[in-house]
């Protein structure tokens, strides 16, 4: 009896630790490097969309239908935005009228301008209330130019990008509209907040007193400029953008006034410590 319970016994600790081999070998093994954080990729990307480029196109067929062909327009690359009305459109584009008067006044042209960014706000690829009126005024002509700001990140756009200029005449008539704004916002925001910076502003200053500025001047030739204490100001952070025909980068700068200099401003990386543009 004794013999028989001494093989049930050793029976059902053969199954058991086979049953824990099995379990034991479904369990990963630990990872001795411990958990890997992931990185933003930088710069971040904005590419080329071809859906892009349809929607903007619809949407000018919706808002210019009677007036003239969605055709007539060109488009940016990649933010697909428009770049301009060409001089061949068969109808003329107006302003909303406003007041009773032949020609607008000032609170009736700007609630008109107003209304204008509401309709098309797909086709400047830029919520209306993210754009703000920095500047209009007349041409040497006698036409009017109203020029706006894009500002929906937290830091300011740069390199060209996030400006919208409405050119029209005094009977309300659009002889042009240029958009460089950033489509879809609002979804870039998370990924433009996640940058982290290497290059405080005392840093920044550091590396121009040190490093000097490379750049090519208006007639092709490459100087250096090695800027002095006094002469260095780390103003702001900015989003520069730097454009390709397939994807725009989006960088994190300090922007660094220069005094007495031949350089007014340079734009200079803060994660990668290198100068982007100068001005």
């Amino acid at each position: 009896m004794n013999e028989k319970l001494q093989i049930n016994l050793f029976v059902a600790f053969c199954l058991t630790a086979a049953a824990l081999g099995l379990a034991c070998s479904a369990i990963p093994p630990t990872d001795t490097g411990g958990p890997q954080p992931t990185q933003p990729t930088y710069p971040i990307l904005l590419h080329e969309d071809p859906e892009r480029r349809e929607a903007t196109l619809n949407a000018a067929a919706r808002v210019m239908a009677g007036s003239t062909s969605a055709a007539n327009i060109t488009l940016q690359p990649v933010t697909a935005t428009i770049a301009s009305l060409r001089s061949n459109q068969p109808l003329p584009l107006y302003l909303p009228k406003l007041g009773t008067g032949s020609v607008m006044n000032e609170d009736e042209t700007r609630e008109s301008l107003r209304r204008f960014l509401i309709d098309w706000q797909n086709i400047i690829g830029a919520d209306p209330t993210h754009l703000s009126l920095v500047r209009r005024e007349s041409t040497p002509n006698g036409t009017q130019v109203a020029t706006y700001e894009q500002r929906p990140f937290r830091h300011p756009l740069r390199g060209g990008f996030g400006n919208l200029e409405i050119h029209f005449g005094n009977d309300r008539r659009i002889l042009n509209i240029t958009s460089t704004c950033i489509p879809d916002a609002e979804s870039m925001q998370a990924m433009l907040a996640a940058i982290t910076p290497s290059l405080t502003p005392e840093d920044a200053a550091q590396y121009l007193l040190q490093n000097g500025v490379t750049f090519t001047d208006s007639t092709g030739r490459t100087l250096t400029l090695n800027p002095t204490e006094e002469q260095v100001e780390v103003r702001e952070p900015v989003f520069f953008v730097k454009g390709s025909q397939e994807a725009l980068e989006f960088r994190l700068a300090w922007a660094v006034e220069l005094t007495d200099a031949a350089v007014k401003i340079l734009y200079l990386d803060t994660v990668r410590a290198e100068v982007l543009s100068v001005e």
